[in-house]
């Protein structure tokens, strides 16, 4: 499963490298994301693990196999993580609309560090 990540992640689609360039270093909202991460029997393409959130991009081949997607979003679901789609082409004609999908979707965290109730820090 590491080995097929690996490979995965050497040849990557055009539309994950977009992605891949606007999610990677912190430059998504400070968040990290990790790309074709194995999550049990499944790698899926992109994930945030503080959020909870997966990332999913189709292309062509997706259409055919449409019950096995909805099986496997279904356990990862049941695992307690969000799952977003999207096709390549949305990502390659229209990548800010995919960047908001995704900001509009993350689930809001609490922060590590809440500012003090008397605001000094005591």
């Amino acid at each position: 499963m590491l080995n097929k990540a690996k490979s995965l992640r050497s040849n990557q689609t055009e539309a994950e490298r977009k992605l891949w360039y606007h999610l990677r270093a912190h430059r998504f909202m400070g968040l990290k994301f990790k790309r074709q991460k194995p999550i049990g029997r499944y790698i899926v393409d992109f994930i945030c693990m503080d959020r909870h959130l997966i990332i999913e991009l189709d292309g062509g081949q997706h259409a055919d196999q449409a019950n096995y997607d909805q099986q496997r979003d279904a356990w990862l679901r049941a695992q307690g993580y969000t799952v977003l789609r999207f096709w390549n082409n949305e990502v390659l004609q229209e990548t800010e609309g995919v960047l908001e999908q995704i900001r509009l979707t993350l689930p809001a965290a609490l922060s590590p560090n809440p500012s003090p109730v008397n605001g000094r820090g005591e």
